[in-house]
C-alpha cells in the first residue's frame, strides 16, 4: 500500500512525496526527524521468507559501502508483514539523461570525466566480498550535483555475485535496450564485464546523442554497431576505440576490469589519473530544474525497481557462460552442412551399389554368374486359361427426393453515380461511380486477415491539386471522393467507416496547413459539411474511437496546439497550452479513447509525448536527443505499442525510420527500430485487424506511392502507380 504524504514511518521519517513506483514497492522523499535531513526511502512490499532474507542481505551489504561516487545507505528496518525499508542519501541534481537532452550530446572531455568517476565506483563495487554488480548503468542513473560531483545511483537491481560455481542472490534482471549486454537478456552468467558494457554504451550515447544498436540484435547478427566516429566525427580515435571495445558482444573481448577501462579513457584524453571522487564536470544550470515538477529537479538515490508483477525467488541453479547466439547459429549451420555431406555420400554409395541390381546389363555376364542374385535362371512359361466368372448386376435406385433442390443466386450489377453535394465553401462533384452487387444468401467462410482486401483512402495529386480517393484492394476499383478546387488531404475515418474528416485547402504535402479548415464527408462523396473554424488553420484531424469527438491541431492561438471538437454540438475544447516555442500536434487516440500519444516540438525537434484526453499527466515517453525528430505516432489496435517515424533533425539528411515504443511500460523512455527492412517508410496506418501496415513509400526511380505489407515487413505490395504524389493513407474500419 502506497504511503500517504505526512505519514510518520518508523517513528522517525516523515514522508514528503512519492518519487517512483514499481512492482515491489515505491520510493519516497522524506525528512529524517532525528538528523533533520532529506532522505530517500526504498520500499519492498514482498514479505515472504525468501524476499525478507534477500532484503536483509542486500541492506547489510549496501549499508557498508563507502565511496565518494556512490550514495550512502545508513538505515534499514522491517515493519512486520507490511514491508521492508532501506534509507539512503537523497541525491539532488541533474541526471545525465536530461543533460544529454539539454545539450544534444556532451563533450568528450566530460564523457572521460564521467566515465572515470563511474569506473572508480564500479571498481570499488566489483572488489567487495562478495562482489556487487550494478546491472543497470544508463544515463538516468548518473546524477550530477550542483557542484559538478558525479554519482552512480539506483541499486534496486544490484546483484551480489558469489563466484562461478556458487548460487547468486539477485534482484530483477534489468534489460534496457541499447545499454544492456546480450548476456543480460537470458540465463547466461553476468559478471563485472556486464557493467563495463553498459558503461561503454552509456558513453557512446552521451557523446553521439544516439542510443547504440541493441546488443541482442548484434549478437544475433541482425544489426551492427555504427562506429562512434560515424555518429560524431569530433570524437577522438582513442576514445572511440575504448568505448567500442567496452561494447564488444563477447565478454572476453571487452576490458576485463573497470580499472582497465578507466586507463584507456584517460589515455584517450591525455588526462592524469586522480583520486576517487575528484573527477568533476560543469554543474547544471539552475534554470534546468522545473519548480512545478519535483522529479525533474530532484531524484532519489534509488528509483523504483522491478516492473509490475511478482518476481520469482532467486534461482540457485548455476548460470552458464555467455556464448553469442550468432556463434551458436554458425555452429548449428556447420553441423547441418556436415550432416548433409554425409547424407550425399551415403546416397551416392547406395546408388553405385544398386546399379548391378537395377541395370544388370551393364555388368559382364561372367561377372553376373559369380553373383547369386544376378545369376541367370531357367524360366518355364505356363499358360493359364481363366474360367468364366459369373456376372453379377447391382442396381441402385435414387429417388428425386434424395437430392436437395438446386439453389439459384442472381447477382445484379448496377452503376450508381455519386450524388453532388453543395456547401457554402465549395462544390464536391465526384466523377466516378460505384459498382454495387446484391449479395447472395450468407455462406460460412473462413476468417482471414484483411491483407489484399478492405479499402484504403488516401490523398493524390494525380489530377493537379490533391483530392481524396478510395481504393478497394480486392477489386482494385478506385473512386474519387472529393473534388475540391483548393485540394483535400489528411483523411481520417469515423469508427463505423461511414464518414471521413479531412483538411482543406491542401496544395500538396505540407508540414503545416496554415489557413486550412476541416470538413466531414460521407464515404460515397455525399453530405459534405464544413466545420466552423477561426483564423489560423486547423489540420491533423483524427476521429475518436467512440465517434463522438475529433481531435485536431490548430494555429488559432498563434502556435500549434491540440484541440478537440464535439461532433454533435460542434463545441471546441483546447487541450494543450504550451510555453512560447513549445508546440503540440498530431494527437493519436488510444484504442480505449482515454489517452493521446502526440508530438511536442521543443528545441527545434519533435518528441513523442503522452497525456490523458483532458490534457492532464503530460509526459515525454521517447527521448532521442536533438539529432532526431520523432513524429506521426500511431497506436496498435491492441493498445500495447505506439509506432512512429524518426528522421534526422536540422540540416542532416536521412530517410525516415519506423520506430516503436511500449504504450504501457514507461521505464526505458526509448524507442527501438521496427525491423521491417523497408526504406523509406512514413505515415504508417494499421489495418483494422492489426496484421497489416499501409504507408507512404517510394519504389526505385519512382515518386511517393501508397504500399501495404504485414507488420513484420513481409508481402510488400505497391497499390498506387500514378505519376502524382500519393500520400496520407487511411485504412477504412470494418464498420459495425
Amino acid at each position: 500500500m502506497t504511503l500517504e504524504k505526512n505519514t510518520l514511518l518508523h517513528n522517525r521519517y516523515h514522508i514528503l512525496e512519492i518519487l517512483g513506483q514499481g512492482g515491489m514497492g515505491s520510493v519516497y522523499r522524506a525528512i529524517d526527524d532525528n538528523l533533520k535531513s532529506v532522505v530517500a526511502i526504498k520500499e519492498n512490499l514482498f514479505t515472504t521468507e525468501e524476499y525478507t532474507r534477500q532484503f536483509r542481505l542486500e541492506a547489510t551489504i549496501l549499508a557498508n559501502l563507502r565511496h565518494p561516487n556512490l550514495p550512502r545507505v545508513y538505515d534499514h528496518f522491517e515493519l512486520g508483514d507490511e514491508g521492508q525499508y532501506l534509507v539512503m542519501d537523497f541525491i539532488e541534481g541533474e541526471d545525465l539523461r536530461f543533460r544529454m537532452e539539454r545539450l544534444g550530446a556532451i563533450s568528450e572531455d566530460d564523457a572521460v570525466q564521467i566515465g572515470a568517476a563511474i569506473c572508480d565506483a564500479l571498481a570499488y563495487l566489483h572488489s567487495r566480498t562478495p562482489p556487487i554488480l550494478h546491472r543497470d548503468i544508463k544515463p538516468g542513473n548518473i546524477k550530477i550535483t550542483s557542484d559538478g560531483h558525479i554519482f552512480l545511483v539506483d541499486f534496486g537491481l544490484a546483484k551480489v555475485y558469489q563466484g562461478d560455481n556458487q548460487a547468486t542472490t539477485t534482484g530483477a534482471r534489468a534489460m534496457t535496450p541499447g545499454y544492456s549486454p546480450p548476456e543480460q537478456y537470458g540465463t547466461a552468467r553476468t559478471d563485472s564485464r556486464t557493467d563495463i558494457y553498459s558503461l561503454g554504451a552509456m558513453l557512446y550515447a552521451a557523446v553521439s546523442g544516439i542510443i547504440p544498436e541493441d546488443a541482442l540484435a548484434r549478437a544475433m547478427d541482425n544489426a551492427q554497431l555504427t562506429p562512434l566516429r560515424t555518429r560524431n566525427p569530433k570524437a577522438s580515435r582513442r576514445f572511440a576505440a575504448a568505448v567500442e571495445k567496452a561494447m564488444s558482444v563477447d565478454p572476453s573481448d571487452r576490458f576485463q576490469s573497470a580499472e582497465e577501462f578507466k586507463k584507456a579513457l584517460l589515455s584517450a584524453a591525455s588526462k592524469t589519473q586522480q583520486a576517487a571522487g575528484k573527477y568533476m564536470v560543469a554543474p547544471p544550470p539552475a534554470e534546468t530544474f522545473l519548480p512545478n515538477d519535483p522529479s525533474a529537479s530532484i531524484a532519489p538515490a534509488v528509483v523504483s525497481s522491478p516492473s509490475p508483477g511478482p518476481v520469482a525467488p532467486p534461482s540457485h541453479t548455476e548460470e552458464k557462460p555467455f556464448v553469442s547466439p550468432f556463434k551458436k547459429q554458425k555452429e548449428r549451420e556447420r553441423k547441418r552442412r556436415v550432416a548433409l555431406f554425409r547424407f550425399v555420400i551415403i546416397l551416392l554409395f547406395l546408388f553405385i551399389l544398386g546399379i548391378p541390381f537395377f541395370v544388370p546389363s551393364v555388368v559382364p555376364m561372367n561377372v553376373r554368374k559369380m553373383i547369386p542374385l544376378l545369376a541367370p535362371t531357367n524360366t518355364a512359361t505356363a499358360t493359364v486359361t481363366p474360367s468364366p466368372l459369373p456376372t453379377q448386376t447391382l442396381t441402385a435406385t435414387v429417388t428425386p427426393t434424395d437430392i436437395p433442390p438446386t439453389a439459384t443466386f442472381t447477382a445484379t450489377s448496377t452503376k450508381t453515380p455519386l450524388p453532388t453535394s453543395t456547401s457554402v465553401a465549395f462544390t464536391s462533384t465526384p466523377t466516378v461511380g460505384i459498382d454495387t452487387i446484391a449479395s447472395p444468401s450468407p455462406v460460412a467462410i473462413a476468417v482471414t486477415p484483411i491483407g489484399g482486401a478492405g479499402q484504403i483512402a488516401y490523398a493524390s495529386s494525380r489530377t493537379g491539386v490533391p483530392q481524396i480517393y478510395l481504393l478497394d484492394l480486392a477489386s482494385q476499383k478506385l473512386i474519387q471522393i472529393t473534388d475540391v478546387p483548393e485540394g483535400a488531404c489528411q483523411p481520417s475515418w469515423s469508427p463505423d467507416g461511414e464518414k471521413l474528416v479531412f483538411t482543406s485547402p491542401c496544395k500538396g504535402m505540407d508540414e503545416v496547413y496554415s489557413n486550412a479548415g476541416l470538413y466531414i464527408i460521407n464515404a460515397d462523396g455525399s453530405g459534405l459539411t464544413p466545420i466552423p473554424t477561426v483564423p489560423g488553420g486547423d489540420f491533423d484531424p483524427e476521429w475518436s474511437p467512440d465517434g463522438k469527438t475529433i481531435s485536431f491541431t490548430s494555429l488559432r492561438t498563434g502556435q500549434m496546439e491540440i484541440f478537440t471538437l464535439d461532433v454533435k454540438d460542434l463545441s471546441v475544447t483546447q487541450i494543450t497550452t504550451g510555453a512560447s516555442d513549445v508546440e503540440s500536434r498530431q494527437a493519436a487516440w488510444s484504442p480505449d479513447g482515454l489517452q493521446f500519444a502526440y508530438v511536442v516540438k521543443r528545441i527545434g525537434v519533435y518528441q513523442i509525448w503522452m497525456m490523458n484526453v483532458d490534457g492532464t499527466e503530460q509526459k515525454q515517453i521517447v527521448r532521442s536527443g536533438t539529432e532526431f525528430s520523432n513524429y506521426l505516432p500511431v497506436w496498435s489496435p491492441d493498445g500495447k505499442l505506439i509506432i512512429f517515424n524518426q528522421r534526422c533533425a536540422g540540416t542532416k539528411f536521412c530517410l525516415p525510420y519506423l520506430m516503436r515504443t511500449s504504450a504501457t511500460d514507461r521505464t526505458a523512455e526509448q524507442g527501438s527500430n521496427l525491423q521491417v527492412k523497408v526504406l523509406p517508410i512514413e505515415d504508417v496506418n494499421y489495418s483494422p485487424d492489426g496484421f497489416w501496415f499501409a504507408f507512404e513509400g517510394e519504389e526505385a526511380g519512382e515518386n511517393k506511392d501508397i504500399l501495404y505489407m504485414t507488420v513484420t515487413g513481409a508481402n510488400r505490395t505497391r497499390i498506387t502507380t500514378d505519376k502524382g504524389l500519393d500520400f496520407d493513407p487511411a485504412w477504412r474500419p470494418i464498420g459495425k
